[in-house]
Protein backbone atom coordinates (compact mmCIF):
# COMPACT_ATOMS: atom_id res chain seq x y z
CA UNK A 1 0.00 0.00 0.00
CA UNK A 2 2.90 2.74 0.46
CA UNK A 3 4.20 1.83 -2.84
CA UNK A 4 1.11 2.89 -4.22
CA UNK A 5 0.66 6.00 -2.24
CA UNK A 6 3.79 7.17 -4.21
CA UNK A 7 3.44 5.55 -7.65
CA UNK A 8 -0.40 6.77 -8.04
CA UNK A 9 0.67 10.68 -7.87
CA UNK A 10 3.60 9.64 -11.22
CA UNK A 11 0.95 7.47 -13.06
CA UNK A 12 -1.31 11.15 -12.54
CA UNK A 13 1.24 13.02 -13.77
CA UNK A 14 1.66 11.20 -16.94
CA UNK A 15 -2.20 11.41 -17.37
CA UNK A 16 -2.32 15.03 -17.15
CA UNK A 17 1.21 15.51 -19.01
CA UNK A 18 0.43 17.20 -22.18
CA UNK A 19 1.74 14.74 -25.26
CA UNK A 20 3.75 16.73 -27.97
CA UNK A 21 6.55 15.73 -29.82
CA UNK A 22 7.71 19.21 -31.35
CA UNK A 23 9.36 22.46 -29.71
CA UNK A 24 9.28 25.78 -31.56
CA UNK A 25 11.23 28.39 -29.59
CA UNK A 26 10.62 31.95 -30.56
CA UNK A 27 12.75 34.50 -28.22
CA UNK A 28 12.24 37.95 -28.94
CA UNK A 29 15.00 40.83 -27.57
CA UNK A 30 14.37 43.37 -25.58
CA UNK A 31 10.42 42.66 -25.87
CA UNK A 32 8.38 44.21 -22.16
CA UNK A 33 4.37 42.75 -22.24
CA UNK A 34 3.98 45.53 -24.70
CA UNK A 35 1.23 43.14 -26.58
CA UNK A 36 -2.10 43.67 -27.23
CA UNK A 37 -2.81 40.02 -25.47
CA UNK A 38 -1.26 41.60 -22.51
CA UNK A 39 -3.74 44.65 -22.32
CA UNK A 40 -1.51 47.00 -23.89
CA UNK A 41 -3.83 49.57 -25.59
CA UNK A 42 -1.67 51.05 -28.01
CA UNK A 43 0.02 47.70 -29.33
CA UNK A 44 -0.97 45.79 -32.49
CA UNK A 45 -0.07 42.69 -32.18
CA UNK A 46 -2.93 39.88 -33.79
CA UNK A 47 -0.55 37.04 -34.35
CA UNK A 48 0.76 36.49 -30.95
CA UNK A 49 -2.76 37.52 -29.39
CA UNK A 50 -3.93 34.31 -31.55
CA UNK A 51 -1.27 32.51 -30.24
CA UNK A 52 -1.78 33.41 -26.75
CA UNK A 53 -5.73 31.78 -27.58
CA UNK A 54 -4.12 28.53 -27.85
CA UNK A 55 -2.26 27.99 -24.90
CA UNK A 56 -1.76 29.94 -21.52
CA UNK A 57 -0.34 33.25 -20.76
CA UNK A 58 1.92 34.12 -17.93
CA UNK A 59 1.10 37.94 -17.05
CA UNK A 60 3.86 37.81 -13.90
CA UNK A 61 7.06 36.24 -15.77
CA UNK A 62 10.41 37.43 -14.53
CA UNK A 63 13.76 37.41 -16.45
CA UNK A 64 16.71 36.40 -14.10
CA UNK A 65 19.19 39.25 -15.47
CA UNK A 66 17.81 42.28 -17.47
CA UNK A 67 20.72 42.53 -19.62
CA UNK A 68 20.75 40.05 -22.59
CA UNK A 69 23.39 37.50 -22.31
CA UNK A 70 22.97 36.78 -18.59
CA UNK A 71 19.01 36.18 -18.96
CA UNK A 72 19.67 33.67 -21.96
CA UNK A 73 22.29 31.57 -20.34
CA UNK A 74 19.95 31.17 -17.54
CA UNK A 75 17.24 30.67 -19.40
CA UNK A 76 18.93 27.40 -21.80
CA UNK A 77 21.02 26.08 -18.74
CA UNK A 78 18.14 26.25 -16.28
CA UNK A 79 20.45 28.17 -13.76
CA UNK A 80 20.59 31.31 -12.10
CA UNK A 81 23.29 34.22 -13.00
CA UNK A 82 25.03 33.27 -9.91
CA UNK A 83 25.60 29.79 -11.08
CA UNK A 84 26.40 30.10 -14.61
CA UNK A 85 29.08 33.07 -13.72
CA UNK A 86 27.81 34.89 -16.69
CA UNK A 87 26.56 38.23 -15.70
CA UNK A 88 28.32 40.50 -18.49
CA UNK A 89 28.42 40.40 -22.30
CA UNK A 90 31.66 39.11 -22.64
CA UNK A 91 31.97 35.77 -20.85
CA UNK A 92 30.77 32.22 -22.27
CA UNK A 93 28.98 29.58 -20.06
CA UNK A 94 31.68 26.76 -20.97
CA UNK A 95 33.89 28.46 -19.10
CA UNK A 96 32.27 28.21 -15.97
CA UNK A 97 30.17 25.52 -16.10
CA UNK A 98 31.53 23.47 -19.22
CA UNK A 99 29.38 20.26 -17.94
CA UNK A 100 26.36 22.36 -18.26
CA UNK A 101 23.77 20.66 -20.86
CA UNK A 102 21.28 23.22 -22.24
CA UNK A 103 18.33 23.00 -23.33
CA UNK A 104 18.23 22.32 -27.19
CA UNK A 105 21.49 19.71 -25.76
CA UNK A 106 19.31 18.07 -23.55
CA UNK A 107 16.52 17.34 -26.73
CA UNK A 108 19.35 16.19 -28.81
CA UNK A 109 20.92 14.13 -26.82
CA UNK A 110 17.19 12.43 -26.80
CA UNK A 111 17.27 12.43 -30.43
CA UNK A 112 15.67 15.83 -31.24
CA UNK A 113 17.21 17.47 -34.27
CA UNK A 114 17.84 21.22 -32.97
CA UNK A 115 18.53 24.17 -35.06
CA UNK A 116 19.20 27.71 -34.29
CA UNK A 117 18.06 30.51 -36.71
CA UNK A 118 18.76 33.75 -35.36
CA UNK A 119 19.64 35.30 -31.97
CA UNK A 120 19.13 32.73 -29.46
CA UNK A 121 22.21 33.38 -26.83
CA UNK A 122 23.95 36.65 -26.66
CA UNK A 123 24.05 38.33 -30.95
CA UNK A 124 27.91 38.45 -30.96
CA UNK A 125 31.31 37.04 -30.61
CA UNK A 126 32.01 34.48 -29.14
CA UNK A 127 29.13 33.50 -26.05
CA UNK A 128 26.34 33.35 -29.14
CA UNK A 129 28.19 30.27 -30.32
CA UNK A 130 27.85 26.92 -28.41
CA UNK A 131 28.55 23.73 -31.01
CA UNK A 132 27.24 21.04 -28.47
CA UNK A 133 23.51 22.53 -28.42
CA UNK A 134 22.86 22.40 -32.11
CA UNK A 135 22.40 19.22 -34.98
CA UNK A 136 23.03 21.89 -37.47
CA UNK A 137 24.92 24.93 -38.17
CA UNK A 138 23.22 28.00 -36.73
CA UNK A 139 22.24 30.88 -39.10
CA UNK A 140 22.26 34.17 -38.31
CA UNK A 141 23.09 34.23 -34.66
CA UNK A 142 25.91 36.61 -35.51
CA UNK A 143 24.51 39.74 -37.69
CA UNK A 144 26.90 42.84 -36.96
CA UNK A 145 26.34 44.16 -40.96
CA UNK A 146 24.87 47.21 -40.61
CA UNK A 147 22.94 46.55 -44.19
CA UNK A 148 20.75 44.01 -41.73
CA UNK A 149 20.35 46.85 -39.32
CA UNK A 150 19.59 49.76 -41.54
CA UNK A 151 18.20 50.49 -45.20
CA UNK A 152 18.82 54.30 -45.53
CA UNK A 153 21.73 55.15 -47.07
CA UNK A 154 22.35 57.99 -44.28
CA UNK A 155 22.63 55.28 -41.92
CA UNK A 156 24.76 53.02 -44.24
CA UNK A 157 27.57 55.42 -44.27
CA UNK A 158 30.38 55.35 -41.68
CA UNK A 159 32.22 52.94 -39.98
CA UNK A 160 29.52 52.79 -36.50
CA UNK A 161 26.56 49.95 -36.45
CA UNK A 162 25.34 52.11 -33.97
CA UNK A 163 23.59 55.51 -36.29
CA UNK A 164 20.42 56.32 -36.11
CA UNK A 165 18.25 55.36 -32.76
CA UNK A 166 15.02 54.88 -35.50
CA UNK A 167 14.40 54.39 -38.89
CA UNK A 168 11.47 53.80 -40.89
CA UNK A 169 12.19 52.41 -44.67
CA UNK A 170 9.92 51.55 -47.52
CA UNK A 171 11.10 47.99 -47.62
CA UNK A 172 9.95 44.34 -47.63
CA UNK A 173 9.40 42.31 -44.82
CA UNK A 174 12.87 40.18 -45.16
CA UNK A 175 15.18 43.47 -45.96
CA UNK A 176 16.34 43.47 -41.94
CA UNK A 177 17.97 40.59 -40.37
CA UNK A 178 15.02 39.85 -38.76
CA UNK A 179 12.78 39.15 -42.00
CA UNK A 180 15.50 36.85 -43.12
CA UNK A 181 15.42 34.62 -39.72
CA UNK A 182 11.93 34.46 -41.08
CA UNK A 183 12.50 33.12 -43.98
CA UNK A 184 14.82 30.74 -43.21
CA UNK A 185 12.68 29.39 -40.05
CA UNK A 186 9.97 28.99 -42.37
CA UNK A 187 12.37 26.86 -44.85
CA UNK A 188 13.05 24.57 -42.16
CA UNK A 189 9.37 23.95 -40.68
CA UNK A 190 8.60 22.68 -44.31
CA UNK A 191 12.38 20.53 -44.32
CA UNK A 192 10.50 19.14 -40.71
CA UNK A 193 7.17 18.27 -41.96
CA UNK A 194 8.57 16.21 -45.19
CA UNK A 195 11.29 14.59 -43.34
CA UNK A 196 9.30 13.59 -40.26
CA UNK A 197 12.24 14.44 -38.15
CA UNK A 198 11.36 15.52 -34.28
CA UNK A 199 12.62 18.97 -33.94
CA UNK A 200 13.92 21.79 -31.78
CA UNK A 201 13.68 24.83 -33.77
CA UNK A 202 14.96 27.98 -31.67
CA UNK A 203 14.13 30.96 -33.92
CA UNK A 204 15.68 34.07 -32.63
CA UNK A 205 14.02 37.55 -33.14
CA UNK A 206 16.26 41.03 -32.64
CA UNK A 207 13.68 43.57 -32.86
CA UNK A 208 12.56 45.79 -31.05
CA UNK A 209 16.00 46.14 -29.80
CA UNK A 210 17.65 49.37 -31.07
CA UNK A 211 17.91 50.43 -33.51
CA UNK A 212 13.95 50.71 -33.54
CA UNK A 213 14.10 50.05 -37.41
CA UNK A 214 11.10 48.51 -39.32
CA UNK A 215 8.90 48.27 -42.24
CA UNK A 216 7.35 51.70 -43.03
CA UNK A 217 3.85 49.83 -43.11
CA UNK A 218 4.69 49.37 -39.30
CA UNK A 219 5.03 52.66 -38.70
CA UNK A 220 1.69 53.82 -40.36
CA UNK A 221 -0.50 51.48 -37.84
CA UNK A 222 0.80 53.79 -34.93
CA UNK A 223 0.10 57.92 -34.78
CA UNK A 224 2.58 59.67 -33.20
CA UNK A 225 0.47 62.25 -32.26
CA UNK A 226 -1.59 60.18 -29.91
CA UNK A 227 1.46 58.10 -28.17
CA UNK A 228 1.57 59.14 -25.07
CA UNK A 229 4.77 60.26 -22.68
CA UNK A 230 4.60 58.00 -19.33
CA UNK A 231 3.38 59.35 -16.08
CA UNK A 232 6.28 58.32 -14.40
CA UNK A 233 9.05 59.88 -15.94
CA UNK A 234 11.27 60.94 -12.88
CA UNK A 235 13.32 58.52 -10.83
CA UNK A 236 11.84 56.95 -8.28
CA UNK A 237 12.07 59.58 -4.60
CA UNK A 238 14.45 57.42 -2.22
CA UNK A 239 15.94 55.37 -4.89
CA UNK A 240 19.81 54.96 -4.56
CA UNK A 241 21.88 56.24 -7.75
CA UNK A 242 23.39 52.36 -8.17
CA UNK A 243 19.67 51.61 -8.77
CA UNK A 244 19.16 53.97 -11.68
CA UNK A 245 22.19 53.94 -13.02
CA UNK A 246 22.11 54.06 -16.78
CA UNK A 247 23.67 51.34 -18.84
CA UNK A 248 24.73 53.97 -21.49
CA UNK A 249 22.82 51.67 -24.45
CA UNK A 250 20.46 54.36 -26.22
CA UNK A 251 22.96 57.05 -25.49
CA UNK A 252 25.18 55.60 -28.48
CA UNK A 253 22.91 56.26 -31.07
CA UNK A 254 24.29 59.52 -33.44
CA UNK A 255 20.73 61.68 -32.59
CA UNK A 256 20.95 60.56 -28.76
CA UNK A 257 22.64 63.15 -26.88
CA UNK A 258 25.21 61.42 -24.18
CA UNK A 259 24.26 63.74 -21.30
CA UNK A 260 21.36 65.87 -22.27
CA UNK A 261 17.07 65.12 -21.37
CA UNK A 262 15.50 63.63 -24.18
CA UNK A 263 13.52 65.69 -26.18
CA UNK A 264 9.25 64.93 -25.49
CA UNK A 265 9.58 64.28 -29.18
CA UNK A 266 12.13 62.31 -29.82
CA UNK A 267 10.67 60.38 -26.26
CA UNK A 268 7.35 60.23 -28.67
CA UNK A 269 9.60 59.24 -31.83
CA UNK A 270 11.05 56.48 -30.03
CA UNK A 271 8.15 54.61 -28.47
CA UNK A 272 6.70 55.11 -31.94
CA UNK A 273 9.89 53.05 -32.87
CA UNK A 274 9.53 50.29 -30.38
CA UNK A 275 5.49 49.56 -31.38
CA UNK A 276 6.08 49.24 -35.00
CA UNK A 277 9.09 47.20 -34.46
CA UNK A 278 6.83 44.80 -32.39
CA UNK A 279 4.57 44.92 -35.24
CA UNK A 280 6.22 43.80 -37.32
CA UNK A 281 7.83 41.30 -35.47
CA UNK A 282 4.19 40.25 -34.70
CA UNK A 283 4.06 39.43 -38.41
CA UNK A 284 6.78 37.33 -38.89
CA UNK A 285 5.94 35.09 -36.09
CA UNK A 286 2.56 35.18 -37.36
CA UNK A 287 4.18 33.53 -40.81
CA UNK A 288 5.89 30.77 -38.64
CA UNK A 289 2.41 29.86 -37.05
CA UNK A 290 0.77 29.96 -40.61
CA UNK A 291 3.93 27.80 -41.85
CA UNK A 292 3.12 25.66 -38.86
CA UNK A 293 -0.34 25.17 -39.30
CA UNK A 294 -0.17 24.48 -43.59
CA UNK A 295 2.73 21.50 -42.45
CA UNK A 296 -0.03 19.95 -40.76
CA UNK A 297 2.63 20.20 -37.63
CA UNK A 298 0.67 22.15 -35.17
CA UNK A 299 -1.29 19.49 -33.58
CA UNK A 300 2.66 18.23 -32.75
CA UNK A 301 4.50 20.98 -31.55
CA UNK A 302 4.88 23.50 -28.51
CA UNK A 303 5.19 26.50 -29.05
CA UNK A 304 6.63 28.76 -26.28
CA UNK A 305 7.06 32.62 -27.13
CA UNK A 306 9.31 34.29 -24.48
CA UNK A 307 11.25 37.77 -23.72
CA UNK A 308 14.76 38.00 -22.70
CA UNK A 309 13.84 40.80 -20.68
CA UNK A 310 12.00 43.80 -19.98
CA UNK A 311 12.14 47.34 -21.39
CA UNK A 312 11.85 51.04 -20.23
CA UNK A 313 10.73 53.89 -22.07
CA UNK A 314 11.33 56.79 -20.05
CA UNK A 315 9.05 55.58 -17.30
CA UNK A 316 11.25 56.09 -13.89
CA UNK A 317 13.67 58.29 -16.11
CA UNK A 318 14.87 55.26 -17.12
CA UNK A 319 15.37 53.50 -20.81
CA UNK A 320 16.20 50.35 -22.30
CA UNK A 321 16.67 47.47 -19.53
CA UNK A 322 20.26 46.95 -17.06
CA UNK A 323 18.00 47.60 -13.67
CA UNK A 324 16.32 45.75 -11.25
CA UNK A 325 12.93 47.37 -11.77
CA UNK A 326 9.66 45.65 -13.01
CA UNK A 327 9.79 47.08 -16.26
CA UNK A 328 13.42 45.59 -16.95
CA UNK A 329 12.38 42.20 -15.26
CA UNK A 330 9.12 41.61 -16.32
CA UNK A 331 8.88 39.58 -19.54
CA UNK A 332 5.59 37.71 -22.02
CA UNK A 333 5.50 34.19 -21.88
CA UNK A 334 2.94 31.86 -23.58
CA UNK A 335 3.00 28.36 -23.47
CA UNK A 336 0.78 26.33 -26.13
CA UNK A 337 1.05 22.92 -26.15
CA UNK A 338 -1.95 20.74 -28.33
CA UNK A 339 -4.77 19.35 -27.02
CA UNK A 340 -3.88 21.05 -23.39
CA UNK A 341 -7.27 21.17 -21.69
CA UNK A 342 -7.52 24.60 -20.73
CA UNK A 343 -6.28 27.05 -23.60
CA UNK A 344 -6.85 30.90 -23.92
CA UNK A 345 -5.77 31.03 -20.41
CA UNK A 346 -3.69 33.65 -18.14
CA UNK A 347 -2.30 33.34 -15.04
CA UNK A 348 -1.61 35.64 -12.15
CA UNK A 349 1.17 33.24 -10.55
CA UNK A 350 4.95 34.03 -10.02
CA UNK A 351 7.15 32.26 -12.15
CA UNK A 352 10.59 33.05 -14.04
CA UNK A 353 12.32 32.48 -17.34
CA UNK A 354 14.36 29.23 -15.67
CA UNK A 355 10.90 27.07 -15.29
CA UNK A 356 10.90 27.06 -19.36
CA UNK A 357 13.57 24.69 -19.25
CA UNK A 358 12.04 21.65 -16.86
CA UNK A 359 8.18 22.66 -18.75
CA UNK A 360 9.72 21.86 -21.88
CA UNK A 361 10.84 18.84 -21.43
CA UNK A 362 7.61 17.75 -19.31
CA UNK A 363 5.47 18.75 -22.24
CA UNK A 364 7.52 16.42 -24.37
CA UNK A 365 7.81 13.41 -22.05
CA UNK A 366 11.87 13.91 -21.44
CA UNK A 367 13.49 13.57 -18.47
CA UNK A 368 13.86 16.67 -15.85
CA UNK A 369 18.01 17.34 -15.31
CA UNK A 370 18.17 17.36 -11.78
CA UNK A 371 20.74 20.43 -11.71
CA UNK A 372 18.04 22.57 -13.36
CA UNK A 373 16.83 25.34 -10.75
CA UNK A 374 13.25 25.81 -12.33
CA UNK A 375 10.23 24.44 -11.60
CA UNK A 376 7.96 22.90 -14.53
CA UNK A 377 4.91 25.25 -15.57
CA UNK A 378 2.97 21.80 -16.43
CA UNK A 379 0.92 22.10 -13.05
CA UNK A 380 -0.02 25.99 -14.19
CA UNK A 381 -0.90 25.18 -17.59
CA UNK A 382 -3.69 22.35 -16.06
CA UNK A 383 -4.41 24.95 -13.33
CA UNK A 384 -4.04 28.34 -14.07
CA UNK A 385 -5.13 29.94 -10.91
CA UNK A 386 -3.06 28.03 -8.56
CA UNK A 387 -0.46 28.93 -6.79
CA UNK A 388 3.03 28.33 -7.82
CA UNK A 389 6.24 30.48 -6.41
CA UNK A 390 6.31 32.91 -3.68
CA UNK A 391 8.60 35.17 -5.45
CA UNK A 392 10.47 35.75 -8.51
CA UNK A 393 14.16 36.40 -8.44
CA UNK A 394 16.11 38.94 -9.91
CA UNK A 395 19.98 40.65 -9.86
CA UNK A 396 22.06 43.03 -11.42
CA UNK A 397 25.64 43.65 -10.92
CA UNK A 398 27.07 47.42 -10.93
CA UNK A 399 30.99 48.59 -10.84
CA UNK A 400 30.86 51.38 -8.30
CA UNK A 401 31.16 54.44 -10.48
CA UNK A 402 30.91 52.58 -14.13
CA UNK A 403 27.88 52.32 -16.23
CA UNK A 404 28.84 49.42 -17.11
CA UNK A 405 30.22 46.17 -15.28
CA UNK A 406 32.71 43.07 -16.36
CA UNK A 407 32.01 39.99 -14.58
CA UNK A 408 29.97 40.41 -11.33
CA UNK A 409 31.03 44.32 -10.65
CA UNK A 410 31.78 45.22 -7.38
CA UNK A 411 28.47 45.57 -6.06
CA UNK A 412 25.25 42.86 -6.76
CA UNK A 413 22.00 43.68 -6.45
CA UNK A 414 20.12 41.09 -5.31
CA UNK A 415 15.71 41.20 -6.20
CA UNK A 416 12.67 39.53 -5.32
CA UNK A 417 9.13 40.56 -6.86
CA UNK A 418 6.41 39.08 -4.66
CA UNK A 419 2.46 39.12 -5.23
CA UNK A 420 2.37 42.75 -3.37
CA UNK A 421 6.34 43.73 -3.17
CA UNK A 422 9.61 44.45 -4.51
CA UNK A 423 12.57 44.13 -2.05
CA UNK A 424 16.43 44.82 -3.22
CA UNK A 425 19.62 44.55 -1.59
CA UNK A 426 22.82 46.10 -2.89
CA UNK A 427 25.55 43.97 -1.53
CA UNK A 428 29.42 44.29 -2.25
CA UNK A 429 30.87 41.42 -3.43
CA UNK A 430 33.55 41.42 -1.14
CA UNK A 431 32.42 40.82 2.04
CA UNK A 432 28.62 40.74 1.52
CA UNK A 433 27.94 44.44 3.32
CA UNK A 434 25.14 45.92 2.38
CA UNK A 435 25.13 49.03 0.99
CA UNK A 436 21.61 50.20 0.39
CA UNK A 437 18.04 48.51 0.20
CA UNK A 438 14.65 48.79 -2.15
CA UNK A 439 11.34 48.38 -1.24
CA UNK A 440 8.39 49.07 -3.65
CA UNK A 441 4.85 48.30 -2.36
CA UNK A 442 2.58 47.94 -5.54
CA UNK A 443 -0.44 47.91 -3.60
CA UNK A 444 -0.12 51.54 -2.95
CA UNK A 445 2.41 52.18 -5.78
CA UNK A 446 2.05 50.31 -8.48
CA UNK A 447 4.19 52.69 -11.15
CA UNK A 448 7.57 52.38 -8.89
CA UNK A 449 7.79 56.05 -7.51
CA UNK A 450 9.02 55.71 -3.76
CA UNK A 451 11.44 53.53 -2.37
CA UNK A 452 9.96 52.89 1.71
CA UNK A 453 13.09 50.55 2.47
CA UNK A 454 13.96 53.52 5.22
CA UNK A 455 10.55 53.96 6.68
CA UNK A 456 9.83 52.46 10.03
CA UNK A 457 6.57 50.46 9.27
CA UNK A 458 8.89 48.96 6.52
CA UNK A 459 10.74 47.04 8.81
CA UNK A 460 8.49 43.83 9.38
CA UNK A 461 8.10 43.35 5.67
CA UNK A 462 12.00 44.01 5.27
CA UNK A 463 12.33 41.08 7.57
CA UNK A 464 9.87 38.73 5.96
CA UNK A 465 11.38 39.23 2.65
CA UNK A 466 15.02 38.91 3.80
CA UNK A 467 14.04 35.52 4.21
CA UNK A 468 12.79 34.79 0.80
CA UNK A 469 16.52 36.31 -0.44
CA UNK A 470 18.20 33.96 1.20
CA UNK A 471 16.05 30.84 0.22
CA UNK A 472 17.62 31.49 -3.06
CA UNK A 473 20.75 33.24 -2.14
CA UNK A 474 21.92 31.45 1.58
CA UNK A 475 25.38 32.75 1.20
CA UNK A 476 23.54 35.97 1.90
CA UNK A 477 22.12 35.39 5.15
CA UNK A 478 26.03 34.15 5.78
CA UNK A 479 27.56 37.38 5.11
CA UNK A 480 25.07 39.76 6.52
Amino acid sequence: MLHLIYIIPVLFLCIIRLDAKNVLFIAIDDLRPALGCYDDQLAITPNIDELAKTGTLFKRAYCQQALCSPSRLSLMTGLRPDSTKVWDLKKHFRDSVPDAVTLPQHFKSHGYTTQSIGKIFHGNGKPSKDDPSWSLPPLYDNARDKRLRYALGKNLQGNSHKEASTESAVINDDYYVDGKVCNNAIRAIEKFANSGENFFLAVGFRKPHLPFSAPKKYWDLYDEKLIKLPENGSHPKGSPEIATRSWLELEGYSDIGKREPIPDNKKRKLKHGYYACVSYIDTLIGKLLLTLKKSSLDQKTVVCLWGDHGFHLGEQGLWTKANNFELSTRVPLIISIPNQKKKNRKTDALVELIDIYPTLCSACDLPIPTKVEGKSLIPLINNPESKFKPAAYSQFPRHRDKNRHSGNGDIMGYSLRTETHRYTEWRENSGGKIISTELYDYLNDPLETQNIATLDESAEEINRLSKLLFSVWPKLKTKR
